[in-house]
């Protein structure tokens, strides 16, 4: 099973996920033609993607969906809250009702050869999820906009051999930033996103001898850039309460406007 970000930040997301029968995009939050060079970058052919997985419905996690569905009659998946809206969105256009299907979060499913779960996120939005992707025995995840984690997130991401995971923001930079008072408090509440030294809390909470590729993802353009979330991260590992040091895993930053490396677990 490999995986790659097409996109990874506040502007726009788009995963893709594959074995060697069944390919995958989670989110489709950018232009299609981006989606399409994205994947042909990594050599991968759009028209054989089989479903896109949706996360949430805000802007820019869903943009290209409509596209997608009508262009390749593309199914797609994500919970009752998150499908609705995407339905009565006008933005999206028309988009075919047998395409969607709905997903229940700790209720797993399976494309083709990938056996999927979603989990619960805490975020503003109307039924947001993650998702745990597996596939002969190895297993990754995508856990972003998240504000805040718990056992249970924790519970969901134990075991993996590789995730993509939420740095949004360095606090002092957010509050010392531009963004208007209401925006600041959003994104640090508990339905916001989660900051760099957070994203490096969780993962001393599951990181194991295993686990073979980190990627962070969603950085903010403003309140964040790529040196300063690796190492913020890379200090929590190696100072956290935990037996690893940061340079113990495989670290990236995921680009926001062009495609990551593709990575096997």
């Amino acid at each position: 099973m490999d995986f790659c970000t097409i996109a990874s930040g506040s502007s726009g997301n788009c995963t893709y996920v594959g074995s060697d029968h069944t390919a995958l995009l989670v989110d489709a939050g950018i232009t299609g033609k981006r989606i399409a060079d994205g994947l042909h970058a990594i050599d991968r052919d759009p028209s054989q993607i089989h479903a896109v997985l949706v996360t949430h419905e805000h802007s820019d996690h869903i943009r290209s969906l409509g596209i997608l569905a009508r262009k390749y009659h593309l199914p797609m998946y994500g919970t009752p809250g998150t499908m609705d809206y995407v339905m009565h969105c006008s933005q999206m256009g028309y988009i075919d009702p047998s395409l969607i299907h709905l997903i229940m979060p700790d209720e797993p499913f399976s494309i083709g050869d990938l056996e999927i779960e979603g989990f619960r996120i805490r975020h503003d939005a109307a039924q947001p999820c993650g998702y745990r992707i597996s596939s002969g025995g190895h297993s990754m995840a995508i856990a972003t906009d998240m504000g805040c984690y718990d056992e249970y997130t924790v519970e969901h991401l134990q075991g993996l051999d590789g995730i993509i995971l939420e740095a949004n923001h360095d606090v002092n930079m957010l509050q010392a930033g531009p963004y208007p008072y209401p925006l600041k408090r959003r994104i640090l509440g508990q339905l916001g996103h989660l900051s760099n030294e957070s994203a490096g809390a969780l993962l001393c909470e599951i990181l194991h001898d295993d686990m073979k590729q980190i990627v962070l993802g969603h950085l903010s353009k403003e309140n964040n850039y790529e040196a300063l979330a690796f190492a913020a991260v890379h200090t929590e590992i190696t100072m956290g309460d935990n037996p690893y040091h940061g340079d113990d895993f495989n670290i990236e930053v995921a680009r926001r406007d062009e495609p990551g490396q593709l990575h096997s677990v």
